[in-house]
């Protein structure tokens, strides 16, 4: 475990007949990272767990959650009420600790028999004893120490609960002790007061640690949506090639008419429009009427030799390539383009700068809408490059406690369909020579 810790103050390439390298798994950490919530309860900890969680996974960085709160419900099965969190409740307490040794033994198992990098350890820890067993672990197993609607009322009467839930948090602060700037100054920390309006960060060690940091101070909690979709129909989409920088089609100009009906339908005053540097994007955002930012970062995935040729004329021209792709989809990498995984590296930004933002309209292609949604909505590397995302169909999202609600709109602009299903015949654990003799004739 590295050193970093995130408070809560809410009161203040591939092998075949011949060698040629694949993009690689990242490796960002020499040794795991525990990331350590410290805060009352209802402060944004879970929040940040998960929203943080999903960055680091989506970036390539293997990370788990680890909520201490779902051990204590698995081993109590039944909430009664705030009386359980009192201080001087013997036997509860025993629980508590019982509970979060558990999840800290799952922790190591998760670092030394699952490949784990990151583990954010969500739970108050609002007492100098509940930390010093953390420091203790991560000392024992030879790591560096890291800080950084609840289950409990479902089907509870809501007046009630939070009620209960008001008396939790005295109970907490009782006891709580908030990490101290002077006796705690070795520790890698930062503090976030009041929903991000304030940041402190101290001991910063390595380069996880500062993604970690500038990843929060880009998050808020402000209520808006962000709204995904690809350009109007292009004159290549019709004739089934891919790549290439044409302008729209007949179909795809109505689209970018229906776009901006529906826009305007959505009465959003502060809305921000984002294309990329491509024609099929600018010309489908200019029909809004409305300002609009180019990013280069927005432009599709470059096939590279395979630019503006049909499947079928990449099965033919080059079969090992097109078998190769089929094995690794996200890391398979066109012969001097790029792979899915080099989009995210190159998408990152976009992402920090849609966190920061309010309203939004990204107007874009089908793999870096691909790698948006799989951001949002916390896919897998494998889920990923075959995401659907048809064309002349907006996709609204909007941020929610501890995930995002998805709306899906088909403008009824009949397009035509670009999506490639996964090969049903190929096995991803074959070699790539013998995947050659089954390659999908499909497209």
């Amino acid at each position: 475990m590295t050193d970093a810790a995130v408070t809560q103050d809410g009161d203040a390439g591939r092998t075949l007949r011949f060698q040629r390298p694949r993009a690689s798994v990242p490796q960002f950490t020499n040794s795991p990272t525990m990331i350590v919530m410290v805060g009352l309860p209802a402060r944004g900890k879970t929040y940040i767990s998960k929203k943080l969680t999903r960055y680091l996974n989506w970036i390539g960085v293997p990370t788990r959650v680890f909520n201490v709160g779902q051990y204590r419900r698995d081993a109590t099965r039944a909430y009664n009420s705030y009386e359980f969190f009192k201080p001087d409740n013997e036997e509860a307490m025993k629980i508590r600790k019982a509970c979060a040794i558990s999840a800290l033994q799952d922790v190591c198992l998760y670092f030394s028999r699952q490949e784990g990098q990151v583990a954010v350890f969500d739970a108050t820890n609002t007492t100098q004893e509940r930390r010093e067993i953390i420091l203790g672990f991560a000392k024992e197993n030879g790591y560096k120490q890291v800080k950084l609607s609840s289950p409990d009322y479902v089907d509870c009467d809501k007046e009630e609960a939070v009620a209960d839930f008001l008396k939790r948090i005295e109970c907490y602060k009782v006891t709580y002790t908030p990490l101290d700037d002077d006796k705690d100054r070795k520790l890698s920390y930062i503090k976030i007061f009041n929903v991000g309006s304030r940041y402190l960060v101290n001991q910063v060690q390595d380069h996880i640690q500062s993604r970690i940091v500038y990843y929060l101070m880009n998050i808020h909690v402000t209520p808006r949506s962000i709204y995904l979709c690809r350009h109007g129909e292009s004159e290549l989409n019709l004739l089934g090639r891919i790549g290439g920088d044409s302008g729209l089609s007949p179909r795809g100009q109505r689209y970018a008419s229906a776009l901006c009906s529906y826009m305007q339908g959505q009465s959003i005053s502060d809305l921000k429009v984002w294309t990329s540097h491509m024609k099929r994007t600018i010309q489908t955002a200019e029909a809004l009427g409305t300002q609009y930012e180019q990013w280069k970062a927005l432009n599709e995935i470059d096939a590279g030799v395979c630019e503006d040729m049909t499947y079928e004329e990449i099965q033919e021209n080059y079969p090992e390539e097109f078998a190769l792709r089929d094995q690794d989809k996200y890391r398979y990498r066109y012969p001097k383009g790029e792979s899915y995984e080099d989009l995210v590296q190159r998408l990152e930004p976009v992402i920090m700068e849609l966190e920061r933002q309010e309203n939004v309209l990204v107007v874009c292609h089908q793999a870096i809408m691909r790698c948006l949604l799989a951001y949002f909505l916390d896919k897998s590397a494998s889920e990923l490059p075959y995401l659907k995302c048809p064309l002349h169909t907006v996709f609204k999202l909007t941020p929610v406690a501890y995930g995002c609600k998805v709306e899906t709109v088909f403008l009824n602009i009949e397009a035509v369909n670009t999506h490639r299903d996964r090969p049903d015949n190929v096995d991803v654990d074959r070699d790539p020579e013998e995947a050659l003799e089954t390659v999908p004739d499909h497209i």
